[in-house]
């Protein structure tokens, strides 16, 4: 964003009210300038498309599609392919430097949760009224089974989507309204993923979504919307910011559930150490 950031301060001087409001937007939400409609950023701007096409022109782009290609790609140097990560200057300190960039993933991803929209999700997994569905990208599908299992243990009607297109259009074919959808991606957001997050809406079903920007086709579609922060000291994508949500969202669920889910965990429980005794024997 710095190009686009400094042809905006260039002609801050000169920019009429409603083109203003427009680059306000677009330095305070990077994402908007990557992901959103001319109609869309025109209308968090209090003014028309037509306003947002001509600041463009004015920073000298072609047009908005110009400027919008340049703020993805700006973006998309946060989240690049493994395949051109991998070939960037050796990281001598691979220790430190994950410590450091895992530990600002989490904080990031932590201090970015809006509070209400926190509490929003905890009280809607919480009903044990609503089936909580969870699906991710593929790249997302180990930690979306942990977050699965972890409400599996306090609480019934959780189900994992996995598997084929097929498979999870079959899992989604019972929802109800008010049931609840967890879905987990990033940028290139599978089709399948963005299918299923619509056919829960159409069906009155709740979407809980974690992906990276606010703007995203993700996000579009998702009445709670959590951002999280993924960049790699390596090649590879980070999910550690993710799982710390997971996790907070969890904890949330065991403390609103605390007698039902410790009488639900005690049975696991002795479930288990009866599996235990029996193997010894």
């Amino acid at each position: 964003m710095s190009d686009l950031a400094t042809r905006i301060e260039a002609n801050a001087g000169s920019l009429p009210p409603a083109e203003r409001r427009v680059a306000e937007i677009v330095l305070r939400d990077p994402a908007a300038a990557a992901f959103a409609t001319v109609a869309e950023l025109g209308q968090r701007a209090r003014t028309s498309g037509a306003t947002v096409v001509r600041l463009a022109d004015r920073l000298g782009y072609d047009g908005w599609v110009g400027l919008q290609n340049e703020a993805r790609a700006r973006i998309g140097q946060h989240l690049r392919p493994a395949a051109e990560r991998i070939r960037e200057r050796h990281v001598p300190d691979v220790l430190g430097a994950t410590a450091a960039r895992e530990a600002d993933n989490v904080v990031r991803t932590l201090d970015g949760v809006d509070r209400v929209a926190f509490a929003t999700a905890v009280a809607r997994l919480a009903d044990r009224k609503r089936t909580v569905r969870v699906l991710a990208g593929a790249a997302q599908d180990g930690i979306a089974a942990m977050f699965a299992d972890a409400l599996d243990l306090l609480r019934p009607g959780t189900l994992r989507l996995s598997g084929s297109a097929v498979e999870v259009a079959r899992g989604l074919a019972h929802t109800e309204p008010g049931d609840v959808l967890v879905a987990i991606d990033l940028r290139r957001y599978e089709r399948w993923v963005l299918d299923a997050v619509a056919a829960t809406g159409e069906k009155g079903g709740t979407v809980v979504a974690l992906t990276d920007a606010h703007l995203s086709p993700l996000a579009r579609r998702a009445e709670v919307v959590f951002i999280v922060a993924a960049e790699g000291a390596g090649p590879f994508d980070s999910h550690v910011g993710t799982l710390a949500l997971l996790n907070a969202l969890a904890t949330g669920v065991a403390a609103r559930l605390r007698r039902t889910a410790t009488d639900r965990l005690d049975r696991v429980e002795a479930a288990w150490q009866r599996a235990a005794a029996l193997s010894d024997d």
